[in-house]
């Protein structure tokens, strides 16, 4: 038996990636057979804004109101050091550049890489290098997980119109999976798969929307862009726990990731404002790319990170 799941888990955002370029090439060379009707197009063509909202949904329950102290503390240290890099860097090439970017990456691709985190790699480094409240972080910086925090950037920063109505409209579906989620620990269990089961489904009607044309144009510029996210976002989040004076600073650099679900965030970024549908479709791929660099760069970070923290100690121990 063919081992598909097996095998594209293995690749770096398997998960989104790979059904996100099926996507594609299926509009590349044949998109008349994504535009038959019914079920065939609602599921495979138009159908990503309602699975996107449904996987916030099923976040937002994931996230565990009962965690405080440490994890709290480091939790949003992390949440707001992501936001405030990506958000800063968003308006500096806006307002300096202009919406097409600089090297070709676009702001709304910097925002929504830099802004976004890979909560299970980042729970997974924190197990290795940290400790349980290390790993417990990520019950808040779980909230950057999706489009939201984009949009936030984009709304307070004037950088594009996101009116109130379209914020609430956002974070609606996260609050309804936050409040049933902790009310109910069965419910939180009962939705804890779509957080996973959901990515391939959204991910394809996202990468129907594009042609390997667009990829290759924008592919090196996501590349330059991953590696930014891992060593800018990633260092930020190492300084930001020294800070706070935490025992595991090298876990604050496995923020240094864009998750595989940013690839949605473009799309719901130009629902929400059409006049980013000029570089909505760029912006995807690129984040695409980012999403794969990421996954690869910020365990090396992380590692080494922690292995010069370590040396370091044992030699003002041996002082």
């Amino acid at each position: 038996m063919v081992k598909i799941l097996k095998s594209v888990q293995k690749l770096p955002g398997g998960l989104m990636v790979v059904p996100l370029l099926l996507g594609a090439l299926v509009n590349t060379v044949c998109p008349q057979a994504l535009e038959i009707g019914g079920f065939t197009t609602s599921l495979f063509k138009t159908g990503a804004m309602s699975l996107l909202g449904l996987f916030c949904l099923c976040n937002g329950a994931q996230i565990n109101v009962k965690q405080a102290g440490k994890p709290l503390i480091k939790g949003i240290t992390l949440t707001a050091t992501k936001f405030l890099i990506g958000a800063i860097l968003g308006i500096i090439v806006s307002k300096l550049i202009g919406p097409k970017g600089i090297i070709g990456i676009t702001p709304l691709a910097i925002v929504a890489t830099m802004t976004n985190s890979n909560g299970g790699l980042f729970a997974a480094l924190a197990g290795e290098y940290g400790d349980s409240t290390d790993v417990g972080a990520i019950s808040i910086l779980s909230l950057n997980d999706g489009p939201f925090f984009t949009m936030l950037a984009f709304g307070v920063t004037g950088l594009a119109n996101v009116p109130f109505e379209a914020l609430l409209a956002a974070i609606i579906p996260i609050i309804i999976g936050f409040i049933l989620g902790n009310l109910d620990e069965d419910i939180r269990k009962f939705l804890a798969p779509g957080a996973t089961l959901l990515i391939p489904f959204f991910a394809f009607p996202l990468g129907a929307a594009l042609n390997f044309s667009q990829i290759v144009t924008a592919g090196l510029p996501g590349v330059a862009l991953g590696i930014a996210v891992t060593l800018i976002t990633g260092m930020g989040g190492y300084y930001a726990m020294k800070l706070i004076k935490a025992d595991h600073p090298a876990v604050g650099a496995a923020t240094g990731t864009t998750a595989g679900n940013a690839a949605g965030t473009p799309e719901a970024m130009e629902a929400i404002d059409p006049t980013l549908a000029t570089i909505a479709a760029v912006s995807t791929v690129q984040v695409a790319a980012a999403i794969i660099v990421t996954a690869i760069l910020c365990p090396l970070l992380v590692s080494y990170l922690d292995k010069r923290d370590k040396k370091k100690k044992e030699v003002i121990t041996a002082i």
